[in-house]
């Protein structure tokens, strides 16, 4: 058996250096990953996943009060995440990039297979 010493890697380790990324990148991804970090707003991306909702189709879904969904798609909303659009007395959301659903749902699979 091998033991390892702090700081060294296995030969299949190696590899070569990623190219650091601008920091305004780094920081969109950090407001992007906080903006989906709680809860109710992962179900949220999840519901939109599926098809386009308006707010009371999204209360009925996740039995969460209509002011707090409102609240949570407003921050969603500022983080780029998703966008509504009016038809009638209603705004119908849908997820700006699916892209964004990808993030979600590996981290929901991620977490299921460590329960």
């Amino acid at each position: 058996m091998t033991v390892q010493l702090h700081g060294e890697h296995s030969p299949e380790r190696q590899a070569a250096p990623v190219p650091p990324r601008a920091a305004r990148t780094l920081t969109a991804a950090g407001d992007l990953l906080r903006a989906l970090a709680a809860p109710v707003r992962i179900a949220i991306v999840l519901q939109l996943q599926e098809s386009d909702r308006c707010v009371h189709e999204l209360v009925e879904a996740l039995g969460v009060a209509q002011p707090l969904i409102s609240q949570h798609l407003r921050v969603l909303k500022a983080a780029g995440v998703v966008h509504g659009e009016r038809h009638g007395r209603e705004v119908v959301y849908r997820l700006v990039d699916e892209h964004l659903a990808h993030i979600v749902v590996d981290a929901v699979t991620h977490a299921e297979e460590k329960l």
